[in-house]
């Protein structure tokens, strides 16, 4: 049994936060934040909505606390109160999908880059029988996704058998009987999983498969299944499989994403800031928050006035999630939100991505390179649209301003560093050792501490690119695996679906040297300029690439762009923009698409595909971009 999770937050603080304490609502909240993150995480699949039911959640926590009876009974009020926004989320998105028919890319896709499974995989370091348990949750159904979100917490050991039925409203006799049945369907799929990873696999299986689009569902489990279970080969792979039970016995909840989970709990603001305060219902006479008193009151400046509703309704755009950095900044940012307008339009979404960006680095005499170019810097707040949304990004006047202005939740720069590069807030830089010369200690290093993806050998099929034979890009794989990064298989520009091409060599000889690659990286231009051919050759083409490796992709540049005759053609702004927002509408329906970054961020006369010129000039394709999601 966890005793992390168990032990808080203790009555104590319950009762103290209740009075209005303010330390002890903090300590309350910082408890609470993790264990509604991994229910509503993973009861969601990693949904973009995530983040706004854990923050609903929250302040349904602060407002409701004073009316709790029995504090001893706060996890379950927490565990029931975190469900029925689950439930409330459901149902609005039954709602919307039937009021949009067809749209489920916007209602009804998990966002890749917050995948459950994957991030549990990653962050908790599962392997072999674990990590298949893991990639098995994504093939439940709808219905058992709450159910799993409560069960896997009992199994590590955070909840009990009694909170997971007072949540779900059940006795624990029904709670057993969904609960076998889940677990039943979880074993079906971990022989699945197993089939499919297997190498070189059964041909039998591939056939089987040759109709399905790669995304995991309750329906093709039923059909896959069927096949395991009747094949020799298939079902001789699942005779070794161990009880689920003993897997997630002991596992620690998944932590929280970057932003949300620094130096919880027991962070603290900044000496002179105010402490964090308990809500205070709206006074009915004024509209304003009633009253300063030290115990339960908004904290005041040192004026008398009222801090906290003044940031709350004259906040900056994307405040609050540079403020989300420990647990008193969630604390600070959630009750400030209560006392915002439910129709604040201003309002941005309270949690920071998953990855944090770092800070440029400088390195005086380096020549400005595609991967580290100067540009003045000008902080400018974005308003992040998608973390799986990214662009490559060259030097040009204004760049900081139009990075800022592209809504991208992501970038890179063709190398580890982005020298005179603002990151603006919220928006995660990704590093790439472009090719063999950059395989050295201080670009490893800057790789490394740069964040937990790192991006490799740019084009190594291509003569005026990296140009690296897959026997050298295998032998220098080792030193890109001691960084510890999850790491994206070299870039090709084409070939990726061939298994005798340059990708295929070099996956099939990272498998037989046991070398680790995380996940696909690819290019793709389109030379057929109508818009609903080329979006169907990129899905055909990453469909057969994740069908061959069964691995997440990152479509890292892409464009209509036709390439031969001693130049390249482009087509119009118009039909660029077309193709943008028809693609990347196709992207959000293929959840093993991770991420993707369009090419590129400037717009030049060589570069017609860019999406600014300047800092603020947004081309037609600029501002289909910034519509992306």
């Amino acid at each position: 049994m966890s005793s992390a999770g168990r032990q808080l937050p203790d009555v104590r603080s319950v009762v103290a936060a209740r009075q209005g304490d303010q330390r002890a609502l903090d300590d309350v909240v910082a408890a609470s934040l993790p264990l509604v993150y991994n229910i509503v995480g993973r009861a969601l699949r990693g949904h973009a909505d995530v983040d706004d039911v854990v923050q609903e959640t929250l302040v349904r926590v602060i407002r409701h606390l004073p009316g709790l009876n029995d504090p001893a009974a706060f996890r379950s009020w927490l565990v029931a109160i975190t469900i029925r926004q689950v439930r409330d989320w459901e149902q609005r998105r039954r709602v919307a999908l039937s009021r949009d028919a067809g749209l489920d890319a916007i209602h009804n896709v998990p966002d890749p880059g917050s995948d459950f499974a994957a991030m549990t995989i990653l962050r908790l370091g599962l392997t072999d029988q674990r990590r298949e348990v893991a990639e098995a949750t994504r093939w439940l159904d709808p219905d058992d996704q709450e159910l799993l979100s409560l069960w896997w917490l009992e199994e590590t050991g955070e909840l009990d058998r009694t909170e997971v039925a007072d949540a779900l409203g059940l006795s624990p006799g029904h709670v057993a009987v969904r609960v076998h049945r889940m677990k039943d369907q979880i074993q079906t799929a971990r022989a699945v999983v197993r089939a499919l990873r297997a190498r070189p696999g059964c041909p039998d299986l591939r056939t089987v498969t040759d109709e399905w689009d790669g995304v995991p569902n309750p329906l093709w489990r039923k059909r896959l299944a069927r096949h395991v279970r009747d094949c020799a080969v298939c079902a001789r792979l699942g005779t070794s499989l161990l009880p689920i039970d003993r897997l997630l016995a002991g596992l620690p909840m998944l932590p929280l994403p970057a932003g949300l989970g620094a130096h919880l709990p027991g962070a603290a603001l900044s000496p002179d800031a105010s402490p964090v305060a308990a809500y205070q219902p709206p006074d009915p006479a004024t509209g304003g928050v009633a009253g300063t008193a030290p115990a339960g009151g908004v904290p005041t400046d040192g004026d008398g006035g009222n801090a906290l509703v003044d940031l709350a309704l004259n906040r900056p755009r994307g405040l609050l999630p540079a403020l989300a950095v420990g647990a008193a900044a969630v604390v600070l940012a959630i009750t400030t939100l209560v006392v915002v307008r439910p129709d604040d339009p201003q309002a941005p979404s309270w949690a920071a991505p998953p990855s944090a960006a770092p800070a440029a680095v400088a390195t005086p005499g380096v020549t400005p390179t595609p991967g580290a170019r100067p540009s003045s810097r000008v902080p400018v707040a974005p308003a992040v649209s998608s973390a799986r949304k990214g662009v490559g990004v060259w030097a040009f006047d204004g760049v900081n301003r139009a990075l800022a202005g592209s809504r991208a939740g992501w970038y890179y720069t063709w190398g580890t560093e982005h020298q005179g590069i603002t990151t603006p807030p919220g928006v995660a830089f990704v590093p790439m050792i472009r090719g063999a010369e950059n395989v050295t200690a201080p670009e490893l290093a800057r790789a490394r501490a740069a964040g937990p993806y790192l991006l490799t050998f740019n084009e190594p099929d291509l003569p005026d690119q990296s140009n690296l034979t897959v026997e050298q890009a295998l032998d220098l794989w080792p030193r890109l695996m001691a960084t510890g990064s999850r790491l994206g298989s070299p870039a090709v520009a084409w070939g990726g679906d061939d298994p005798q091409g340059w990708l295929g060599r070099f996956m099939s000889g990272a498998q037989a040297r046991k070398h680790r690659v995380d996940f696909v990286t690819l290019h793709w231009f389109g030379a057929d300029f109508t818009t609903s051919t080329a979006v169907d050759q990129l899905r055909r083409y990453l469909q057969d690439v994740y069908q061959r490796y069964r691995k997440p992709i990152w479509l890292t540049e892409f464009a209509l762009i036709r390439f031969g005759g001693g130049g390249q053609q482009f087509p119009s702004q118009e039909q660029q923009a077309a193709f943008l927002t028809a693609a990347t509408t196709m992207l959000g329906q293929l959840p093993y698409v991770q991420r993707y970054a369009w090419f590129g961020l400037p717009a030049t006369d060589k570069d017609r595909s860019g999406l600014f010129r300047g800092g603020a000039d947004v081309t037609a394709v600029g501002r289909a971009f910034q519509a992306a999601r």
